[in-house]
């Protein structure tokens, strides 16, 4: 079995646990973290809802990243990763990366607003500048999946 057949298989493995790991994290662990948090401190309890629909939607960026990750494998598995179906994809992954961006933006602004210590606005910057970083990052790897699909277009019409 070639070398990337098996970085396929341990990614394929590792998409699928860390999936279920989200899965997790937005349906139990996020919402009665948040829950336990406006019971132990009810000066806090008006975040509750907000707090666990900002993870909860994060968290779902994040799972529509893997999905799409995975359908991308699955074309490299089929020797198609050079067609327009894969733009599809990385357009996915783009999309949910920008809607993630948006709502950290919201969520800094409303923090750093709110903000008495600078703890917290700077770790939601800290994320906000690699979520900026990751999503131009993946629009630089589009417009070279675009070339090179151009390119294999080309190759296949001259042979």
């Amino acid at each position: 079995m070639p070398i990337h057949r098996w970085a396929v298989t341990l990614l394929r493995v590792s998409l699928v646990t860390l999936f279920m790991v989200l899965l997790l994290l937005q349906t139990f662990s996020f919402p009665g973290q948040f829950a336990h948090m406006a019971q132990e401190n009810p000066q806090s309890a008006h975040l509750r809802w907000p707090l666990t629909i900002v993870f909860a939607c994060w968290i779902l960026c994040a799972q529509i990243v893997l999905v799409a990750i995975w359908k991308l494998l699955a074309l490299i598995a089929a020797n198609r990763i050079f067609t327009s179906v894969s733009m599809t994809w990385v357009d996915v992954i783009v999309r949910a990366i920008v809607a993630a961006w948006i709502i950290l933006a919201g969520a800094l602004l409303y923090v750093g607003l709110q903000a008495d210590d600078p703890g917290l606005p700077l770790l939601l910057f800290t994320w906000f500048i690699g979520v900026t970083v990751l999503g131009l990052l993946m629009i630089v790897m589009r417009a070279l999946l675009r070339q090179a699909t151009t390119l294999q277009t080309d190759m296949d019409e001259v042979i």
